[in-house]
């Protein structure tokens, strides 16, 4: 094994240990450190690819976990949402949506971090589902950041960490799907896509059950905390990325 290969790898675990135990957020840690050792044309659907195995198996392994309704609609709403993203990925201010969109982040974080009486829905609210759906559609378009407005409706829903979990990976299945046939279509799924997703399985797949090991050991409240905490890193890299591109 090479040293590219083991450094490719020790990524892949980390990024897939992420996204098993909280849910989301396994792109953000994969395709900035990818970046450094293989070509980003490469890196984006090798992620891709890493998200549907991981949503997969999550799927299988906790569908009772998964609110189906919710997930539904969400996965609706933010089919509308991406047309938006990819206009704005194509038209708009790459830095001042970057940096809007980390400020926003940030400060719901530690307004959930800090509050005492967060608000709540006892139920599926449709309204509620759109905003956030739609939201995520036009992020995920945008820069794949479908993740936020996904973790904010959870939270509304008091969802515990299972369902969290479970039910993200609900969204993301289909989600990530629709988009490695993109890159397919584009062809951007090339053999040494296929070749580095490979020989990442032997890692990624235990340390998808790893990750469902620490998940069901989180009590709800230190899981959302964690939530918060990463939602505030991906705020702070979202504002570092528009200040280094200025």
């Amino acid at each position: 094994m090479d040293l590219v290969t083991f450094y490719i790898l020790i990524i892949i675990f980390l990024a897939t240990l992420v996204r098993s135990t909280f849910g989301f957020g396994e792109s953000l840690v994969a395709v900035p450190l990818l970046i450094l050792f293989i070509p980003i044309e490469i890196a984006v659907p090798l992620s891709v690819l890493l998200s549907i195995t991981i949503a997969a198996i999550v799927v299988v392994q906790d569908n009772k976990q998964i609110h189906f309704n919710s997930a539904k609609w969400l996965i609706l709403f933010a089919a509308i949402g991406i047309p938006v993203g990819l206009l704005l990925l194509v038209y708009g201010n790459e830095n001042l949506i970057k940096s809007g969109l980390g400020i926003l982040i940030i400060l719901y974080a530690i307004y959930s971090l800090l509050s005492k009486n967060n608000f709540k829905l006892e139920t599926d609210n449709k309204a509620w589902l759109f905003i956030c759906g739609f939201l995520s559609g036009i992020f995920g378009g945008a820069y794949g950041l479908n993740g936020p407005p996904l973790v904010i409706y959870g939270n509304m829903r008091n969802w515990t960490a299972k369902h969290f979990r479970a039910t993200l990976q609900a969204y993301f299945l289909p989600a990530s799907m629709i988009g490695m046939f993109g890159y397919w279509y584009k062809g951007l799924w090339t053999p040494t896509v296929t070749y580095y997703f490979l020989i990442s399985l032997p890692v990624a797949i235990p340390t998808i059950f790893l990750g469902r090991f620490l998940n069901h050991r989180l009590k709800d409240g230190t899981f959302l905390n964690y939530v918060y905490i990463g939602l505030i890193c991906i705020g702070a890299l979202l504002l570092c990325q528009s200040l280094v591109e200025l």
